[in-house]
């Protein structure tokens, strides 16, 4: 890969209105008795060389988004505009070529690598899959992804059970560098990691974000990683996106009552908290609520916000804010 020194003004990745409703099945012949909303209506966008943290709980459609944008799942409506073109259009090669320029790191590391497989072998087939044809220089390159990840040239025939966890994740992150591509997505990448070895693999990603202007669509649950690596967050909660804007404005002054409970849960060294639990249930995805989705567990509801669908409310700095009382807070 050769490093990246000016960046494209254009945006990379545009994503609106995007849906997808998974069908639940009842019955002997199995007909169709309701839909699982898992995303909603999702809008955001990744510009060139930038990272888009992507936080939420357990089940908010996260992971369903990177599936959708690697097109491992069809969207039910919405655009999804890579480099402009939205990839829904695309066939046959045109399809390979998106996946050879967004590729996906995954959170197991040890699931996502195949057990018969060496580290060489898992390295190689991406190289394959861009012609490179001669035995000698594919071996050649993979041992150069191998050191650009931090790990020796012994790798290469080594099989991942030889390999600790962060070891594994350093492969898969060679794996998917392997095809040069522009855009990542990092889906949980260092959740199954201990803290030590996270710290390394987030710094790995910014160095290897700076050297070859990579962009990132950076999903987890934890804030303060997040925090770490976005330039932009987006806060999903039940297939919503409830707030979107400059992860520093975010984090010092978060609008919507679900990010502030988010980042009142975080623990600060030093500090103790008197933290009062969010009330309620998340609502069911097969039946979500009308109106706001968070209302049955937000502090401030009131009877509008039980009727009305709630639109974003622009603020200051591209700060946007699903909450009418936002402008107030």
């Amino acid at each position: 890969m050769t490093p990246v020194h000016s960046q494209e003004k254009e945006t990379l990745l545009q994503v609106r209105g995007l849906r997808k409703y998974f069908p639940v099945k009842r019955g002997f012949f199995q007909r169709t008795s309701g839909w699982i909303k898992a995303v909603d209506g999702v809008d955001f966008q990744v510009e060139p060389g930038k990272t888009l943290g992507l936080v939420g709980e357990s089940g908010c459609g996260k992971s369903t988004v990177a599936r959708l944008l690697l097109r491992l799942l069809e969207r039910d409506h919405g655009r999804i505009c890579y480099r402009g073109r939205d990839i829904n259009t695309l066939h046959g090669k045109e399809v390979k070529r998106l996946r050879k320029e967004v590729q996906i790191i995954f959170q197991d590391p040890f699931g996502s690598l195949n057990p018969r497989m060496t580290a060489g072998q898992a390295i190689e087939e991406g190289l394959r899959a861009i012609e490179i044809a001669d035995r000698r220089q594919r071996r050649a390159r993979v041992e150069e992804l191998l050191a650009l990840v931090g790990l020796t040239g012994e790798s290469i025939d080594r099989f991942p059970h030889e390999f600790s966890g962060g070891q594994r994740q350093r492969i898969g992150i060679a794996r998917a560098l392997s095809v040069e591509p522009s855009l990542i997505i990092c889906d949980e990448p260092v959740s199954a990691l201990d803290v030590s070895i996270q710290a390394q693999i987030l710094n790995l990603l910014k160095d290897l974000q700076e050297s070859f202007g990579l962009s990132y669509l950076f999903i987890s649950h934890d804030l303060n990683v997040v925090g770490y690596m976005s330039d932009l967050v987006a806060v999903m909660y039940l297939g919503h996106i409830m707030e979107y804007g400059p992860g520093d404005i975010l984090f010092d002054h978060p609008r919507h009552p679900y990010t502030r409970a988010l980042l009142s849960s975080v623990p600060v060294p030093g500090e103790t908290r008197d933290i009062a639990p969010l009330s309620g249930d998340v609502p069911s995805p097969l039946d979500p609520p009308p109106g706001c989705r968070f209302q049955g567990r937000c502090p401030l509801v009131e009877p509008r916000c039980r009727r009305e669908e709630i639109s974003f409310y622009p603020m200051e700095e591209h700060h946007l804010v699903r909450c009418w009382k936002a402008p107030s807070l």
